[in-house]
């Protein structure tokens, strides 16, 4: 199946929007998922009047809009896709395009609702990709007998809405549920929500029709997460992450952070960074551990790709003393 059967793309409306603003010269982004689209939807803008420069980045979310490489291009406009809004004012002006999936729903959610069984009260999520589909599933879920609640916490997002690094909606009925089903593509958003919430989670994936529970993945998550904690309290060098991206940058979180470490008698060093890879850490051998401050599903996703410790700032004040592990556990690591 074609990539432009499984997404909305809007390219009518892109062109609209183009010749409304009278742009003339358009950087285009896309997460890599939906970079194949990228020439056709290029094709749009110019078809519209404006120059289209395609960002071939990596784009990781609403959180790394590419502002200085539109600077730097003398770009008029970002067109985004596959987000919703995080930044609300930019130096350079974005329109975002959401991407909603057009794939059926109803097979996977049945499949999921049999993994349900064991509870009653449901917490429903979603990505913007499916967040069309969220009524449908809502129903079928409460012909079963569910009750259902859909979490409602913040501006910027849809009832039900999740995004990788903000659980908001989740969080905000997680009291009164027993369980989560999360309706989407990929383990990265449901083992997320897994570990913001601390509550079971069934994953139903339209896109493998799949569906499958995340517990041995948090489970394994979390004996990794101490070990991290209890290697990094060894360090006497630290490196502290301060993220380059527009939605990443902490700042004056890091410069917290590093205050207390220095009192500890360590030393600590802010080190800046726009990728955080395991090879643009591996330069910096002095380090002994690191404190990542930008967006805390780096350290938690993939650690073992590191060869050092790479803590989120909250894991650092477990190490600190300053928070327990069990109440880290309770409010959720993310």
């Amino acid at each position: 199946m074609l990539q432009k059967d499984i997404f909305k793309l809007e390219e009518k409306r892109l062109e609209q929007e183009i010749k409304k603003r009278r742009v003339k010269r358009v950087l285009l982004q896309l997460p890599n998922g939906l970079k194949p689209n990228s020439p056709s939807l290029a094709a749009a803008i110019e078809r519209a009047g404006a120059t289209a420069i395609i960002s071939g980045d990596p784009c990781y979310g609403a959180c790394d809009i590419a502002i200085a490489e539109a600077q730097e291009l003398k770009a008029d406009l970002i067109v985004h896709y596959g987000h919703t809004m995080m930044l609300e004012r930019t130096k350079v002006p974005v329109i975002y395009f959401e991407a909603h999936a057009k794939i059926p729903n109803k097979k996977v959610i049945k499949k999921a609702i049999k993994l349900l069984k064991p509870w009653k009260r449901i917490g429903l999520v979603t990505t913007i990709q499916h967040i069309e589909n969220l009524d449908e599933a809502r129903s079928m879920l409460f012909s079963a007998g569910k009750d259902v609640y859909i979490g409602n916490s913040c501006d910027t997002l849809y009832p039900g809405q999740i995004l990788g690094c903000n659980y908001l909606n989740a969080k905000s009925i997680a009291l009164n549920v027993e369980a989560f089903l999360f309706l989407g593509g990929g383990r990265f958003h449901p083992l997320g929500l897994a570990l913001a919430t601390m509550k079971p989670v069934v994953a139903a994936d339209p896109f493998e029709k799949k569906v499958y529970s995340l517990n041995d993945d948090v489970n394994r998550m979390l004996r990794r997460r101490w070990a991290e904690i209890e290697e990094a309290r060894k360090a006497e060098i630290y490196g502290i992450i301060v993220g380059l991206k527009p939605g990443q940058n902490r700042l004056e979180a890091a410069v917290k952070v590093r205050e207390e470490l220095k009192r500890k008698g360590k030393k600590v060093y802010l080190l800046a960074l726009r990728e955080i890879t395991p090879t643009s850490l591996d330069h910096f051998s002095v380090f002994e551990a690191y404190i990542n401050t930008a967006c805390p599903r780096i350290s938690l996703d993939e650690p073992s790709i590191f060869s050092r410790p790479v803590l989120t700032l909250r894991e650092a004040y477990v190490m600190l003393g300053k928070i327990r592990w069990e109440d880290l556990l309770e409010e959720g690591i993310i």
